[in-house]
This record gives structure tokens, C-alpha cells and sequence, in this order.
């Protein structure tokens, strides 16, 4: 018995860690019907977290959900790997040990559900799956106020779901993650509880639920947006490991005029220009790069902002200068105009943390430095418009790109260096969470990047115009400027915050009354009986269900 249990409790953190890989890009766009496994991902973790007829202890709660969360980071962020050594000059066996710290760190938000669920327990095993998804909500939060990675939270796997996605403008994509959390309990229960009729009737509501969402957010589509107003997105195609080499003088002009013959394609007029952030050595102190631009802006007689260096002067810096990640604005009266300078940095890509202990991984950094951050998230003015311009992996920060919205952005620019991730899943998995951005908004967003996937998406999400990855040219695409605000961009995680709260009551609920699990004398599994599988009693479930 003792290897019975361990191999169902292995088998069982196995597959929920595939079922939660496999509803994200893998290494390519996500085939629809995979999204309908996020219904049943968080089952067998449940399941192994709440084993019938007796109850972990937390610590060994955590270490179930750590092994889960180890499993996931390394199935869905793999592309770690490659940025590391093909892009961070790191050695192999230097790019996987980074690897496995990220997988070892950010894993511990899987061990602290697991945690959670151990302490709910307390107040009985229908309890804690009751709170499961406020916990799951609570711990999302975390992934993204605590370490600031909310990369693939379960509710992204639905952004092709037209139903569920309603829900996106109020409450963020945590509402998704919760509604599909909180089918995952029901189906939990049945399993938990075998043979008893409450659980079975909750799970037959939530299969019925599950199965209506998924096939109408399948089949039904809104309207389609059709935009009436012309964009140029540049796609340079540049390899991260060499766009560098190149003068600005080639490059700055070579796509100039590619921008221009994309413009001058169909003769309606450009609103917009966009060229993505990329390895190319464009300074904002540079006259050849700056004059370049000017001379675009005047020639499309629109605005154009351009993915740069942003250079400020301080002679209080020991190297004299400030060093941003930009999005610089260039208009025909103006010239250079004014920038947004990148707030959230990427770590090991545009700076080190804990530079001493991780002095190994300064290679990565050698492309761009060590930039500095930005202070201010307020829209771009250009031609009486305002976009609001976030660059490369801000997309995954719902509450910060809503800010620009609030502040009076019309439409938002996203530009991004996706070469850094090489043929993986992250590409896709990216532009899954900016296409949220634009539903949680109702905004359009021009996302343009360096080799793809360049695209405009329509305010449900959609993606209506693209041009294919790995191409080097301009696309002119449509959008629509808009001035409504959805009750996500003024309030933000509101929602997230209430499940949080949510969250801390039924676990204070828990702590502070009897164990159900003690009131029915069932026993504590110690770290020496792991694998044991004591003897089923009905009490638990009879306190637990009634």
C-alpha cells in the first residue's frame, strides 16, 4: 500500500501539471479544443491534495503543490533555457541550472496553494474545496504583486472563449481563472467523495456548465470590429545575437523606407507608425537616429513611435547617464517629441538582481545594459490622440496597462523584442495575455514586434490583421480610437482583491475552529507513514458534506 499511494499521489501531480501545461501554447498557437481541458487541469492536484480518509500535514501539502509547480513552470516556461544560452551567452550547463532556480523559486506559489488547501482542511475537506478558488485567486495575486511574473494565469488559457471573456472588463482575467477554478472543485469533489450525492450533484451542474461555456465561447462570435483607421507596423526581423553590428545610418534608413512603401500601399492615410523594440542601436542622444525619424514623421505626415534607447544625462550617475528601455515619439511639427521610458524591467534581460549573487548571468545584459526604470505610465499626444505605449512583457501586468487607459490613452501600442524567446511557445503564450489587455480595456492594440508576431487585435481580442513571423518588411493594418472605460480600467483587481480577502477569511475561519478531521479521530499522516493509505471512514465525509 505504502507504494500504491505514492504512486497515485505522483501520477496524480503529474497529470494535473500536464493538464495545466498542455490548455497554454506549447510550440504554437493553441489549438482550441485544448482549452477545454483548463475545466479539469486543477482535479487530480485537489485530489492529491485532499486524500479521502485522511489529511496531509501542511508541510507535506506544500511539498505536493511544489512538485506540481516545479513540473509547470518547466513545461510552460522552458524557453528560459534557450534565452539563456542562445541569447545570454551562457553555457549549458550554466542556462539549465538557471532554469531550474526559476522553476525552484517561482514553484513555491504552487507549494503555498498546497499550504492553503492543507490549512483549510481544517474546517473540513467541503470546505476547503470550497475555498480552492479563492485560494487559487489569492495566490495568482501573489504571482503578480510578490515577484511580478503573472505569466499564464489559468484564466489566458480562455481568450478565445467569447463567453467567458465578458467577464474580463470587470473583473480582470482572475474572474476567468475563478470560474474555471471553481468547476475544477466541483469535479473534485466527486472524486474526494465518491458515492455521495451532494458532490455528485455539484459536479453534473458544473459539467453541464463547463460543456455550455466552452462549445458557446467556441462557436459564438461578437461582431467583428472593422477598423477604419490606418496603422504601419515595422517588423525588421533582426537576429537578437547580432542586430547590434549594423550602423544606425543602414538601418534607421532601410526601414524608413520600408515603413513609407507599406504606408503607400492602398493611399488611405497613415494615422500611426510603429517600429518595435529590437536589438538595432537607436539612441535617443543620437542625431542620426533622431533625424531619421523626423524626416519619416514629416514624410507619412503622421506620428511614429519607435522602440530606442532613451539617453538622459545626470551627472550624479557614476557612468553620467540614465539608460531607458523607450518608446520615443516623433511627429511632423515636432521632430523628436517626447518618450515613454519602460517601468517594469525584464530580470537577466535588462537588469541583474542581486548582481553579486548572480554575477554568472551578467552576459545577458550585454545587449542591451543595465537600464533604468521609468516613472510615469502617461499617454503618448500625438496629432490630438493619445496612445498608450507598454513595451515587451509589461503586457502580462493587467493593473499597470490599464493605467494608461484610465490616463486617456485611445488606443494602445505594444512594442516588443520576442526574438529573445527563439521558436518556443512564448511568443504565442505573449501575445495570448496582450490580446486580454484589449478585451479588459475595450481598447485596440498594436502590437509590434521584431520578428512576430506582429498583429493588430480588435477590443475583444481578436486578431484581425498580422504578418507572418520571421519576415522582414512593414504591414499596414487597421484600428479605431476609443474613449469608453470599462469598469476593470478604472478599478483594476478589485475583484482578485475581495477573493484575497475572501481567502484570509475562511482560512482564519478555519485555524480557529476544532479540525473536522480531529472531531472524527481521523489520523494525521506523519512524514515516516507518507506513503501509507489508512483505512476510509465515513465520518470525515459525513462532516465534511453535511
Amino acid at each position: 500500500m505504502r507504494m500504491l499511494l505514492n504512486r497515485r499521489v505522483m501520477l496524480a501531480v503529474l497529470l494535473s501539471s500536464l493538464l495545466q501545461i498542455i490548455v497554454f501554447p506549447v510550440a504554437g498557437p493553441l489549438p482550441l479544443w485544448r482549452t477545454a481541458l483548463a475545466w479539469f487541469a486543477l482535479v487530480p492536484l485537489l485530489w492529491a491534495l485532499l486524500p479521502r480518509g485522511a489529511v496531509w500535514s501542511p508541510l507535506q501539502a506544500a511539498c505536493i503543490g511544489y512538485a506540481s509547480g516545479i513540473l509547470w513552470y518547466m513545461g510552460t516556461c522552458y524557453w528560459v533555457y534557450s534565452t539563456m544560452h542562445l541569447y545570454g551567452s551562457l553555457s549549458v550547463p550554466m542556462s539549465a541550472l538557471v532554469m531550474v532556480l526559476f522553476c525552484l523559486y517561482l514553484g513555491l506559489y504552487h507549494a503555498l496553494f498546497g499550504f492553503l488547501i492543507s490549512v483549510a482542511r481544517r474546517g473540513g475537506t467541503a470546505f476547503a474545496l470550497c475555498a480552492a478558488p479563492l485560494l487559487w485567486i489569492g495566490v495568482e495575486l501573489a504571482r503578480a504583486r510578490i515577484t511580478s511574473f503573472p505569466w499564464d494565469l489559468l484564466g489566458y488559457s480562455q481568450v478565445d472563449n467569447a463567453l467567458l471573456t465578458r467577464l474580463a472588463p470587470i473583473t480582470g482575467v482572475y474572474g476567468i481563472s475563478f470560474v474555471l477554478a471553481v468547476v475544477n472543485a466541483a469535479f473534485a469533489a466527486v472524486v474526494v467523495f465518491p458515492r455521495r450525492r451532494v458532490p455528485a450533484t455539484a459536479a453534473l451542474v458544473a459539467a453541464v456548465i463547463a460543456t455550455g461555456v466552452q462549445n458557446f465561447g467556441s462557436w459564438f462570435r461578437p461582431p467583428v470590429y472593422i477598423g477604419s483607421q490606418k496603422a504601419v507596423l515595422m517588423q525588421p526581423n533582426l537576429d537578437v545575437g547580432s542586430g547590434g553590428d549594423a550602423p544606425v545610418a543602414v538601418l534607421a534608413p532601410d526601414f524608413a523606407g520600408l515603413t513609407l512603401q507599406a504606408a503607400q500601399l492602398d493611399g488611405s492615410p497613415v494615422r500611426i507608425a510603429l517600429w518595435p523594440e529590437s536589438p538595432a542601436p537607436f539612441q535617443t542622444d543620437r542625431a542620426e537616429f533622431t533625424s531619421v525619424m523626423s524626416t519619416l514623421s514629416k514624410q507619412l505626415g503622421a506620428p511614429v513611435i519607435a522602440g530606442s534607447v532613451g539617453v538622459d544625462a545626470d551627472p550624479m550617475m557614476q557612468r553620467g547617464y540614465r539608460m531607458y528601455n523607450s518608446a520615443a515619439l516623433f511627429t511632423p511639427e515636432q521632430g523628436y517629441a517626447g518618450r515613454y521610458d519602460k517601468m517594469h524591467l525584464v530580470p537577466f534581460g535588462e537588469y541583474v538582481p542581486y548582481a553579486d549573487l548572480f554575477s554568472f548571468a551578467s552576459g545577458l545584459t550585454q545587449a542591451v545594459g543595465t537600464s533604468d526604470r521609468g516613472t510615469s505610465r502617461e499617454p503618448l499626444l500625438a496629432a490630438g490622440h493619445r496612445y498608450g505605449a507598454f513595451m515587451c512583457y509589461e503586457s502580462i501586468f493587467a493593473d499597470e496597462v490599464r493605467l494608461f487607459v484610465r490616463n486617456g490613452a485611445e488606443v494602445l501600442t505594444n512594442l516588443s523584442d520576442d526574438g529573445w524567446y527563439g521558436d518556443t511557445s512564448a511568443p504565442f503564450q505573449h501575445i495570448n495575455m496582450a490580446r486580454m489587455r484589449a478585451i479588459e480595456n475595450r481598447r485596440w492594440v498594436l502590437r509590434d514586434t521584431n520578428n512576430g508576431i506582429t498583429a493588430s487585435i480588435d477590443p475583444n481580442g481578436r486578431v484581425v490583421e498580422s504578418m507572418a513571423r520571421h519576415r522582414r518588411g512593414a504591414v499596414a493594418v487597421h484600428f479605431d480610437y476609443r474613449t469608453e472605460t470599462t469598469f476593470y480600467t478604472q478599478h483594476g483587481d478589485v475583484f482578485a482583491y475581495i477573493c484575497t480577502l475572501l481567502a484570509l477569511g475562511c482560512l482564519g475561519y478555519a485555524v480557529v475552529r476544532p479540525s473536522a478531521s480531529e472531531k472524527a479521530g481521523i489520523p494525521r499522516l506523519k512524514s515516516e507513514t507518507w506513503g501509507t493509505h489508512p483505512a476510509v471512514p465515513d465520518a470525515e465525509d459525513d462532516i465534511a458534506v453535511d
